[in-house]
């Protein structure tokens, strides 16, 4: 039966002179979190703060058993609970979900914690290389072959963080977070792939250049010369 008057809870030992019970039930998004009253108040001025301090039980919104309810991100809130508990972050490696735990960090007004969270700036440098054919006429006969491979150079940290699953990293493996490296590529051969995730993320393309080497020529004038070319195109958050 749903609990009317009275926070859910297994204990009424809370802070003296408080409303609350010191063991909090929620539903957050329809994800049950169970916690202490003084983790939720734990950071003074946040919205939790505001909500478990300030107001009566019978002010806040509840579901059908009586628990607290908002409406929420609840995978995401297991990380905000985890940061109430001893103010430090602790996130998986190359956590994919930084920008949307940030915004759940400004919803909750932490401060603090949507500081932290905020995108790290640096620079990533995408190449490639490619070959073209060049018959006679040159305007109309250049035939140029797929790009075989996209190389990123950059922090190890950043290059997961944009390109996750999508980064090839078997040239060099165990990488630790903060160093760089120049040996990784994309499991795909679409620049405007790269570029799109780049944008997405808060990069933007800050310079490029281009070197072309004649790699093959024959002395038969009506055979086609065959050319490589290396491109790089460097990217910047700031």
């Amino acid at each position: 039966m749903a609990l009317a008057d009275t926070e859910r809870g297994v204990s009424n030992c809370g802070d003296s002179g408080s409303p609350f019970s010191e063991i909090i039930e929620l539903n957050v998004g329809g994800q049950v979190y169970v916690t202490r009253h003084k983790t939720l108040i734990a950071v003074p001025d946040s919205l939790l703060w505001n909500m478990f301090s300030k107001k009566s039980p019978k002010e806040l919104a509840r579901d059908s058993k009586g628990r607290f309810f908002l409406d929420r991100d609840g995978f995401l809130f297991r990380y905000i609970l985890d940061y109430l508990r001893d103010l430090n972050l602790v996130l998986p490696d190359y956590f994919p979900e930084k920008s949307r735990l940030q915004r759940e960090a400004d919803f909750f007004q932490l401060r603090d914690l949507a500081k932290r969270l905020s995108p790290r700036s640096g620079y990533i440098t995408i190449g490639y290389r490619g070959s073209y054919t060049i018959g006679r006429d040159i305007q109309t006969d250049a035939k140029f072959r797929r790009v075989a491979r996209i190389t990123v150079c950059g922090k190890t940290s950043l290059a997961k963080e944009v390109f996750g699953d999508t980064l090839n990293e078997s040239r060099d493996p165990d990488r630790p977070p903060e160093r760089y490296t120049s040996r990784y590529y994309l499991k795909y051969n679409f620049l405007e792939q790269a570029f799109d995730k780049l944008t997405e993320v808060g990069f933007h393309m800050v310079a490029c250049s281009s070197t072309g080497t004649c790699a093959y020529t024959s002395n038969d004038p009506n055979e086609d010369k065959i050319w490589t070319s290396y491109t790089e195109y460097v990217f910047c958050r700031e």
